[in-house]
């Protein structure tokens, strides 16, 4: 139900200017993503030859980059495949000359963004009231994408500021959060820390809260999974469960949605950047928001891949006037996905495969992308979380918290599925350990190769 901000009124509801003005663009967006893949980009190229304009004009660093440069020919298909790539070594080197020296007054105040650090090199821009404006919206898209019911209530398992949701008992909250509070009126939310919460605490704490929907990351869900078992009768109420932060692996899903028999709905998303794809409500795709953010997948030759290929992911901002960021890569790996049935124009990303520094290197030089068998070894060894780490070409560390020792079947049962899935006989060394930490913003690296990090840390 809408929420009304106007006395008197409790149904039809009136939000108020501001929800009025979130309601409008998600009006807008609700047909925008019906278009043609030709008239989206038309429109993305419009906005992006002002946001050029305006980089020129106010933000040092594209004052210097851009010099000389015929703008209006940058502001076209073939135009802005030339403009040079922007890394995260340049934001670093940067600093303050990416912020702009001023903004239009209609968009409101700067606010300070600072990355995670997950890929060893965090970045520090900043945003605006319209770019928080957008991740509302964007947020509202995906509950209505995917019909949420809003009365229901909202567990959400992610890292906090410390002291928020302190476990054993969490924090409870009379509403989903700023995004959906705006306009609609929602159940209430359940907070608990991740970044302190064991994974027992976090199951009882579910048992206790019953939420209707779970937001959490995709390692921590699956670690739930296999402390509760197959769909707990203590959680009746669960209709969905969101992730965020880390990539989904499709074994993760499948594992998650076999043994709770819901469905898992996945969100890529940047600190710097804001909501970049939500999964589609029809498939497992991801549809990129468009009317936010331009993605483009590249292979190493700079070149757009085709469908069923893996590229590296470039992003530029529509919006973000304060840090515009053109051409950035962000560090991920995608798989472009074809035209999606459901009939919407946005781009599929048929998965986001993650990182460079999660990339297996065979002994040939050959890179891959991972798979490391965690829906197989879970029915054979009792593990209750595995990493590997790459730490040549010929040898791999799984780091592994067990509930007792492995016998000498079950050690010789696990290298066999590691090999497997490697799909190479690499060495494999066990490496019993406590507990495998998570990393900065509470994300989690199932596979993490250590080779040539020396060289990448000097650029951090």
């Amino acid at each position: 139900m809408i929420r009304s901000r106007v006395p008197g009124l409790i149904w039809p509801g009136l939000p108020g200017p501001y929800g009025d003005a979130h309601l409008a663009l998600l009006w807008q967006l609700e047909r925008s993503q019906w278009w043609r893949a030709d008239v989206l980009h038309a429109h993305q190229l419009r906005q992006l030859a002002v946001v050029l304009a305006h980089a020129a004009k106010n933000v040092p660093f594209y004052r210097a980059k851009l010099a000389g440069m015929d703008l209006a020919a940058c502001a076209t298909s073939e135009g802005w495949a030339g403009l040079p790539i922007l890394t995260r070594s340049d934001i670093q080197a940067a600093g303050a000359q990416l912020r702009a020296e001023a903004i239009p007054r209609e968009h409101g105040r700067f606010h300070e963004i600072q990355t995670s650090g997950s890929t060893g090199k965090p970045i520090r821009a900043f945003g605006s009231d319209i770019t928080s404006f957008f991740w509302n919206v964007l947020t509202l898209r995906g509950h209505l994408w995917h019909k949420h019911d809003f009365s229901g209530k909202l567990a959400s398992i992610r890292v906090f500021d410390e002291g928020v949701g302190s476990p054993p008992k969490g924090m409870s909250v009379p509403a989903w959060g700023h995004a959906t509070d705006v306009a609609w009126i929602t159940g209430p939310g359940a907070l608990l820390n991740l970044a302190t919460a064991s994974v027992s605490q976090q199951a009882e704490w579910l048992q206790r809260e019953a939420p209707d929907y779970l937001l959490t990351h995709p390692s921590n869900l699956a670690a739930l999974v296999r402390e509760m078992g197959p769909r707990p009768a203590v959680l009746p109420n669960l209709r969905e469960v969101w992730t965020i932060a880390e990539s989904l692996d499709a074994n993760v899903r499948r594992f998650v949605e076999e043994e709770w028999q819901l469905r898992v709905v996945d969100t890529y998303s940047s600190r710097e950047c804001g909501y970049l794809a939500t999964q589609c409500p029809m498939s497992d795709h991801y549809h990129v928001h468009s009317e936010s953010v331009l993605v483009e997948v590249l292979d190493d030759a700079g070149q757009p891949v085709k469908p069923g290929e893996v590229g590296r992911v470039l992003i530029s901002t529509l919006h973000n006037y304060a840090t515009p960021l053109l051409r950035y890569e962000i560090g991920d790996y995608a798989e472009v996905g074809a035209p999606c049935p459901c009939g919407r124009g946005l781009p599929t990303l048929s998965r986001i495969v993650g990182r460079q520094r999660n990339m297996l290197t065979l002994p040939d030089g050959e890179k891959r992308w991972p798979r490391c068998g965690y829906d197989q070894f879970m029915d054979i060894v009792p593990v209750r979380q595995l990493r590997l780490v790459q730490r040549s070409l010929h040898t791999i560390d799984a780091e592994i918290v067990t509930e007792r020792p492995l016998t000498e079947s079950e050690s010789a049962a696990l290298v066999g599925i590691i090999h497997e899935a490697l799909g190479h006989p690499f060495e494999i060394r066990l490496d019993y350990v406590a507990e495998i930490p998570r990393g900065p913003g509470g994300k989690f690296e199932e596979f993490l190769s250590a080779i040539d990090r020396a060289s990448e840390s000097t650029e951090t």
